[in-house]
């Protein structure tokens, strides 16, 4: 005959019901720990990573409260203000700077930045370990929650005379590429000419060779002119005058005096246009700008390249009827001097 339990006594069944439930209350509280032991690991991480971030900045930075007080600094700004951390912390962000006018003007901006996402920026003396006043130029934002409740500002800012140095490094560098450029220029502008040097000596020698030969011619006909009147002046007769004068071939002399003049100063004129054009097309001032004919500025580049680079080079090139243009000749003229001489160098290689 089966005992009934005792009253207030539980069956069996209800005891495995109570260890079961116990069971899983268990299980559920170390996979809770388990999970809080992978969340604190992933928050001391980031802890590192924005300690890390913070350390390694060189700008100062600092975090506050809407009442201005210190919440987070960085090393950069522990280290221009000569405090530690614990020190700051609390403390009013107002008591960095180094003047009454400094601490005005962060208060005011402070006060009116109030909106998500609004920021401004100023420039204030900080006190540095010395007590001496570092002016830094500060970029002050609102700090919000998620749902946009605002909870303080940050502070971001770099001393002034890290700003200063790097400035006046870009300007020195900003300097030292404009005068590479000009060198640059300059250079190839020389090259340029250097290329056309065989072709101009080749264009020289012409007009040249031209007015010694009229020279010499004229040296001659000099000494025989200078022999005849010196027997003009002599007395000579008539007959003996004569027969020097057909001798010495004076009539021939005089006819051929005005074309031996007119070619010389062909000639000359002919050197001295070389030698302008060369001036011009060396010139490193910038002439100033007027009204150019393009069809003689393309003339003169095919007469250039040819003489100096490409002298076996055919150009077919038909001058058409274009209004002139205002711009500087001898730079057009480099231009396409430059551009047909690449032409001409990729052609041949």
């Amino acid at each position: 005959m089966a005992r009934k339990p005792p009253p207030g006594s539980l069956d069996e069944d209800a005891w495995i019901e109570v260890i079961a439930r116990m069971d899983e209350v268990y299980s559920k509280l170390v996979q809770d720990e388990i999970a809080l032991e992978e969340k604190n690991v992933e928050l001391e991480q980031s802890q590192q990573f924005i300690a890390g971030l913070l350390s390694s900045m060189s700008d100062v930075l600092l975090a506050c409260d809407p009442q201005g007080r210190i919440e987070e600094s960085n090393s950069a700004l522990r280290t221009l203000v000569g405090r530690d951390e614990q020190s700051l912390s609390g403390s009013p962000a107002y008591v960095l700077l180094a003047d009454p006018h400094s601490e005005t003007q962060l208060r005011q901006t402070l006060a009116s930045l109030r909106h998500p996402n609004a920021s401004a920026s100023l420039e204030v003396n900080f006190k540095d370990v010395n007590g001496a006043p570092v002016p830094v130029d500060v970029s002050c934002t609102v700090r919000s929650t998620g749902n946009g409740r605002f909870i303080g500002h940050v502070l971001v800012g770099r001393p002034l005379g890290e700003l200063q140095h790097a400035y006046r490094q870009l300007h020195e560098a900003h300097e030292a590429l404009k005068r590479t450029q000009q060198q640059l220029l300059h250079a190839e502008k020389m090259a340029s000419l250097g290329r056309l040097v065989a072709g101009v000596a080749h264009e020289l020698n012409n007009p040249i060779s031209f007015v010694l030969a009229n020279a010499h011619v004229l040296d001659s006909y000099g000494k025989r002119l200078q022999q005849y009147l010196q027997a003009v002046h002599g007395g000579e007769s008539h007959a003996s005058l004569q027969a020097l004068r057909q001798q010495l071939r004076i009539d021939p002399l005089l006819s051929d005096l005005p074309s031996l003049i007119e070619g010389s100063m062909e000639g000359a004129q002919r050197t001295a246009d070389i030698v302008s054009a060369l001036k011009r097309f060396s010139a490193v001032d910038r002439e100033a700008l007027g009204e150019v004919d393009l069809n003689d500025v393309i003339e003169r580049a095919i007469h250039w390249v040819c003489r100096g680079v490409a002298p076996d080079l055919q150009v077919h090139w038909q001058a058409v009827d274009t209004p002139p243009v205002r711009g500087n000749a001898g730079q057009l003229l480099q231009v396409l001097m430059n551009l047909m001489q690449k032409g001409v160098g990729e052609q041949w290689n």
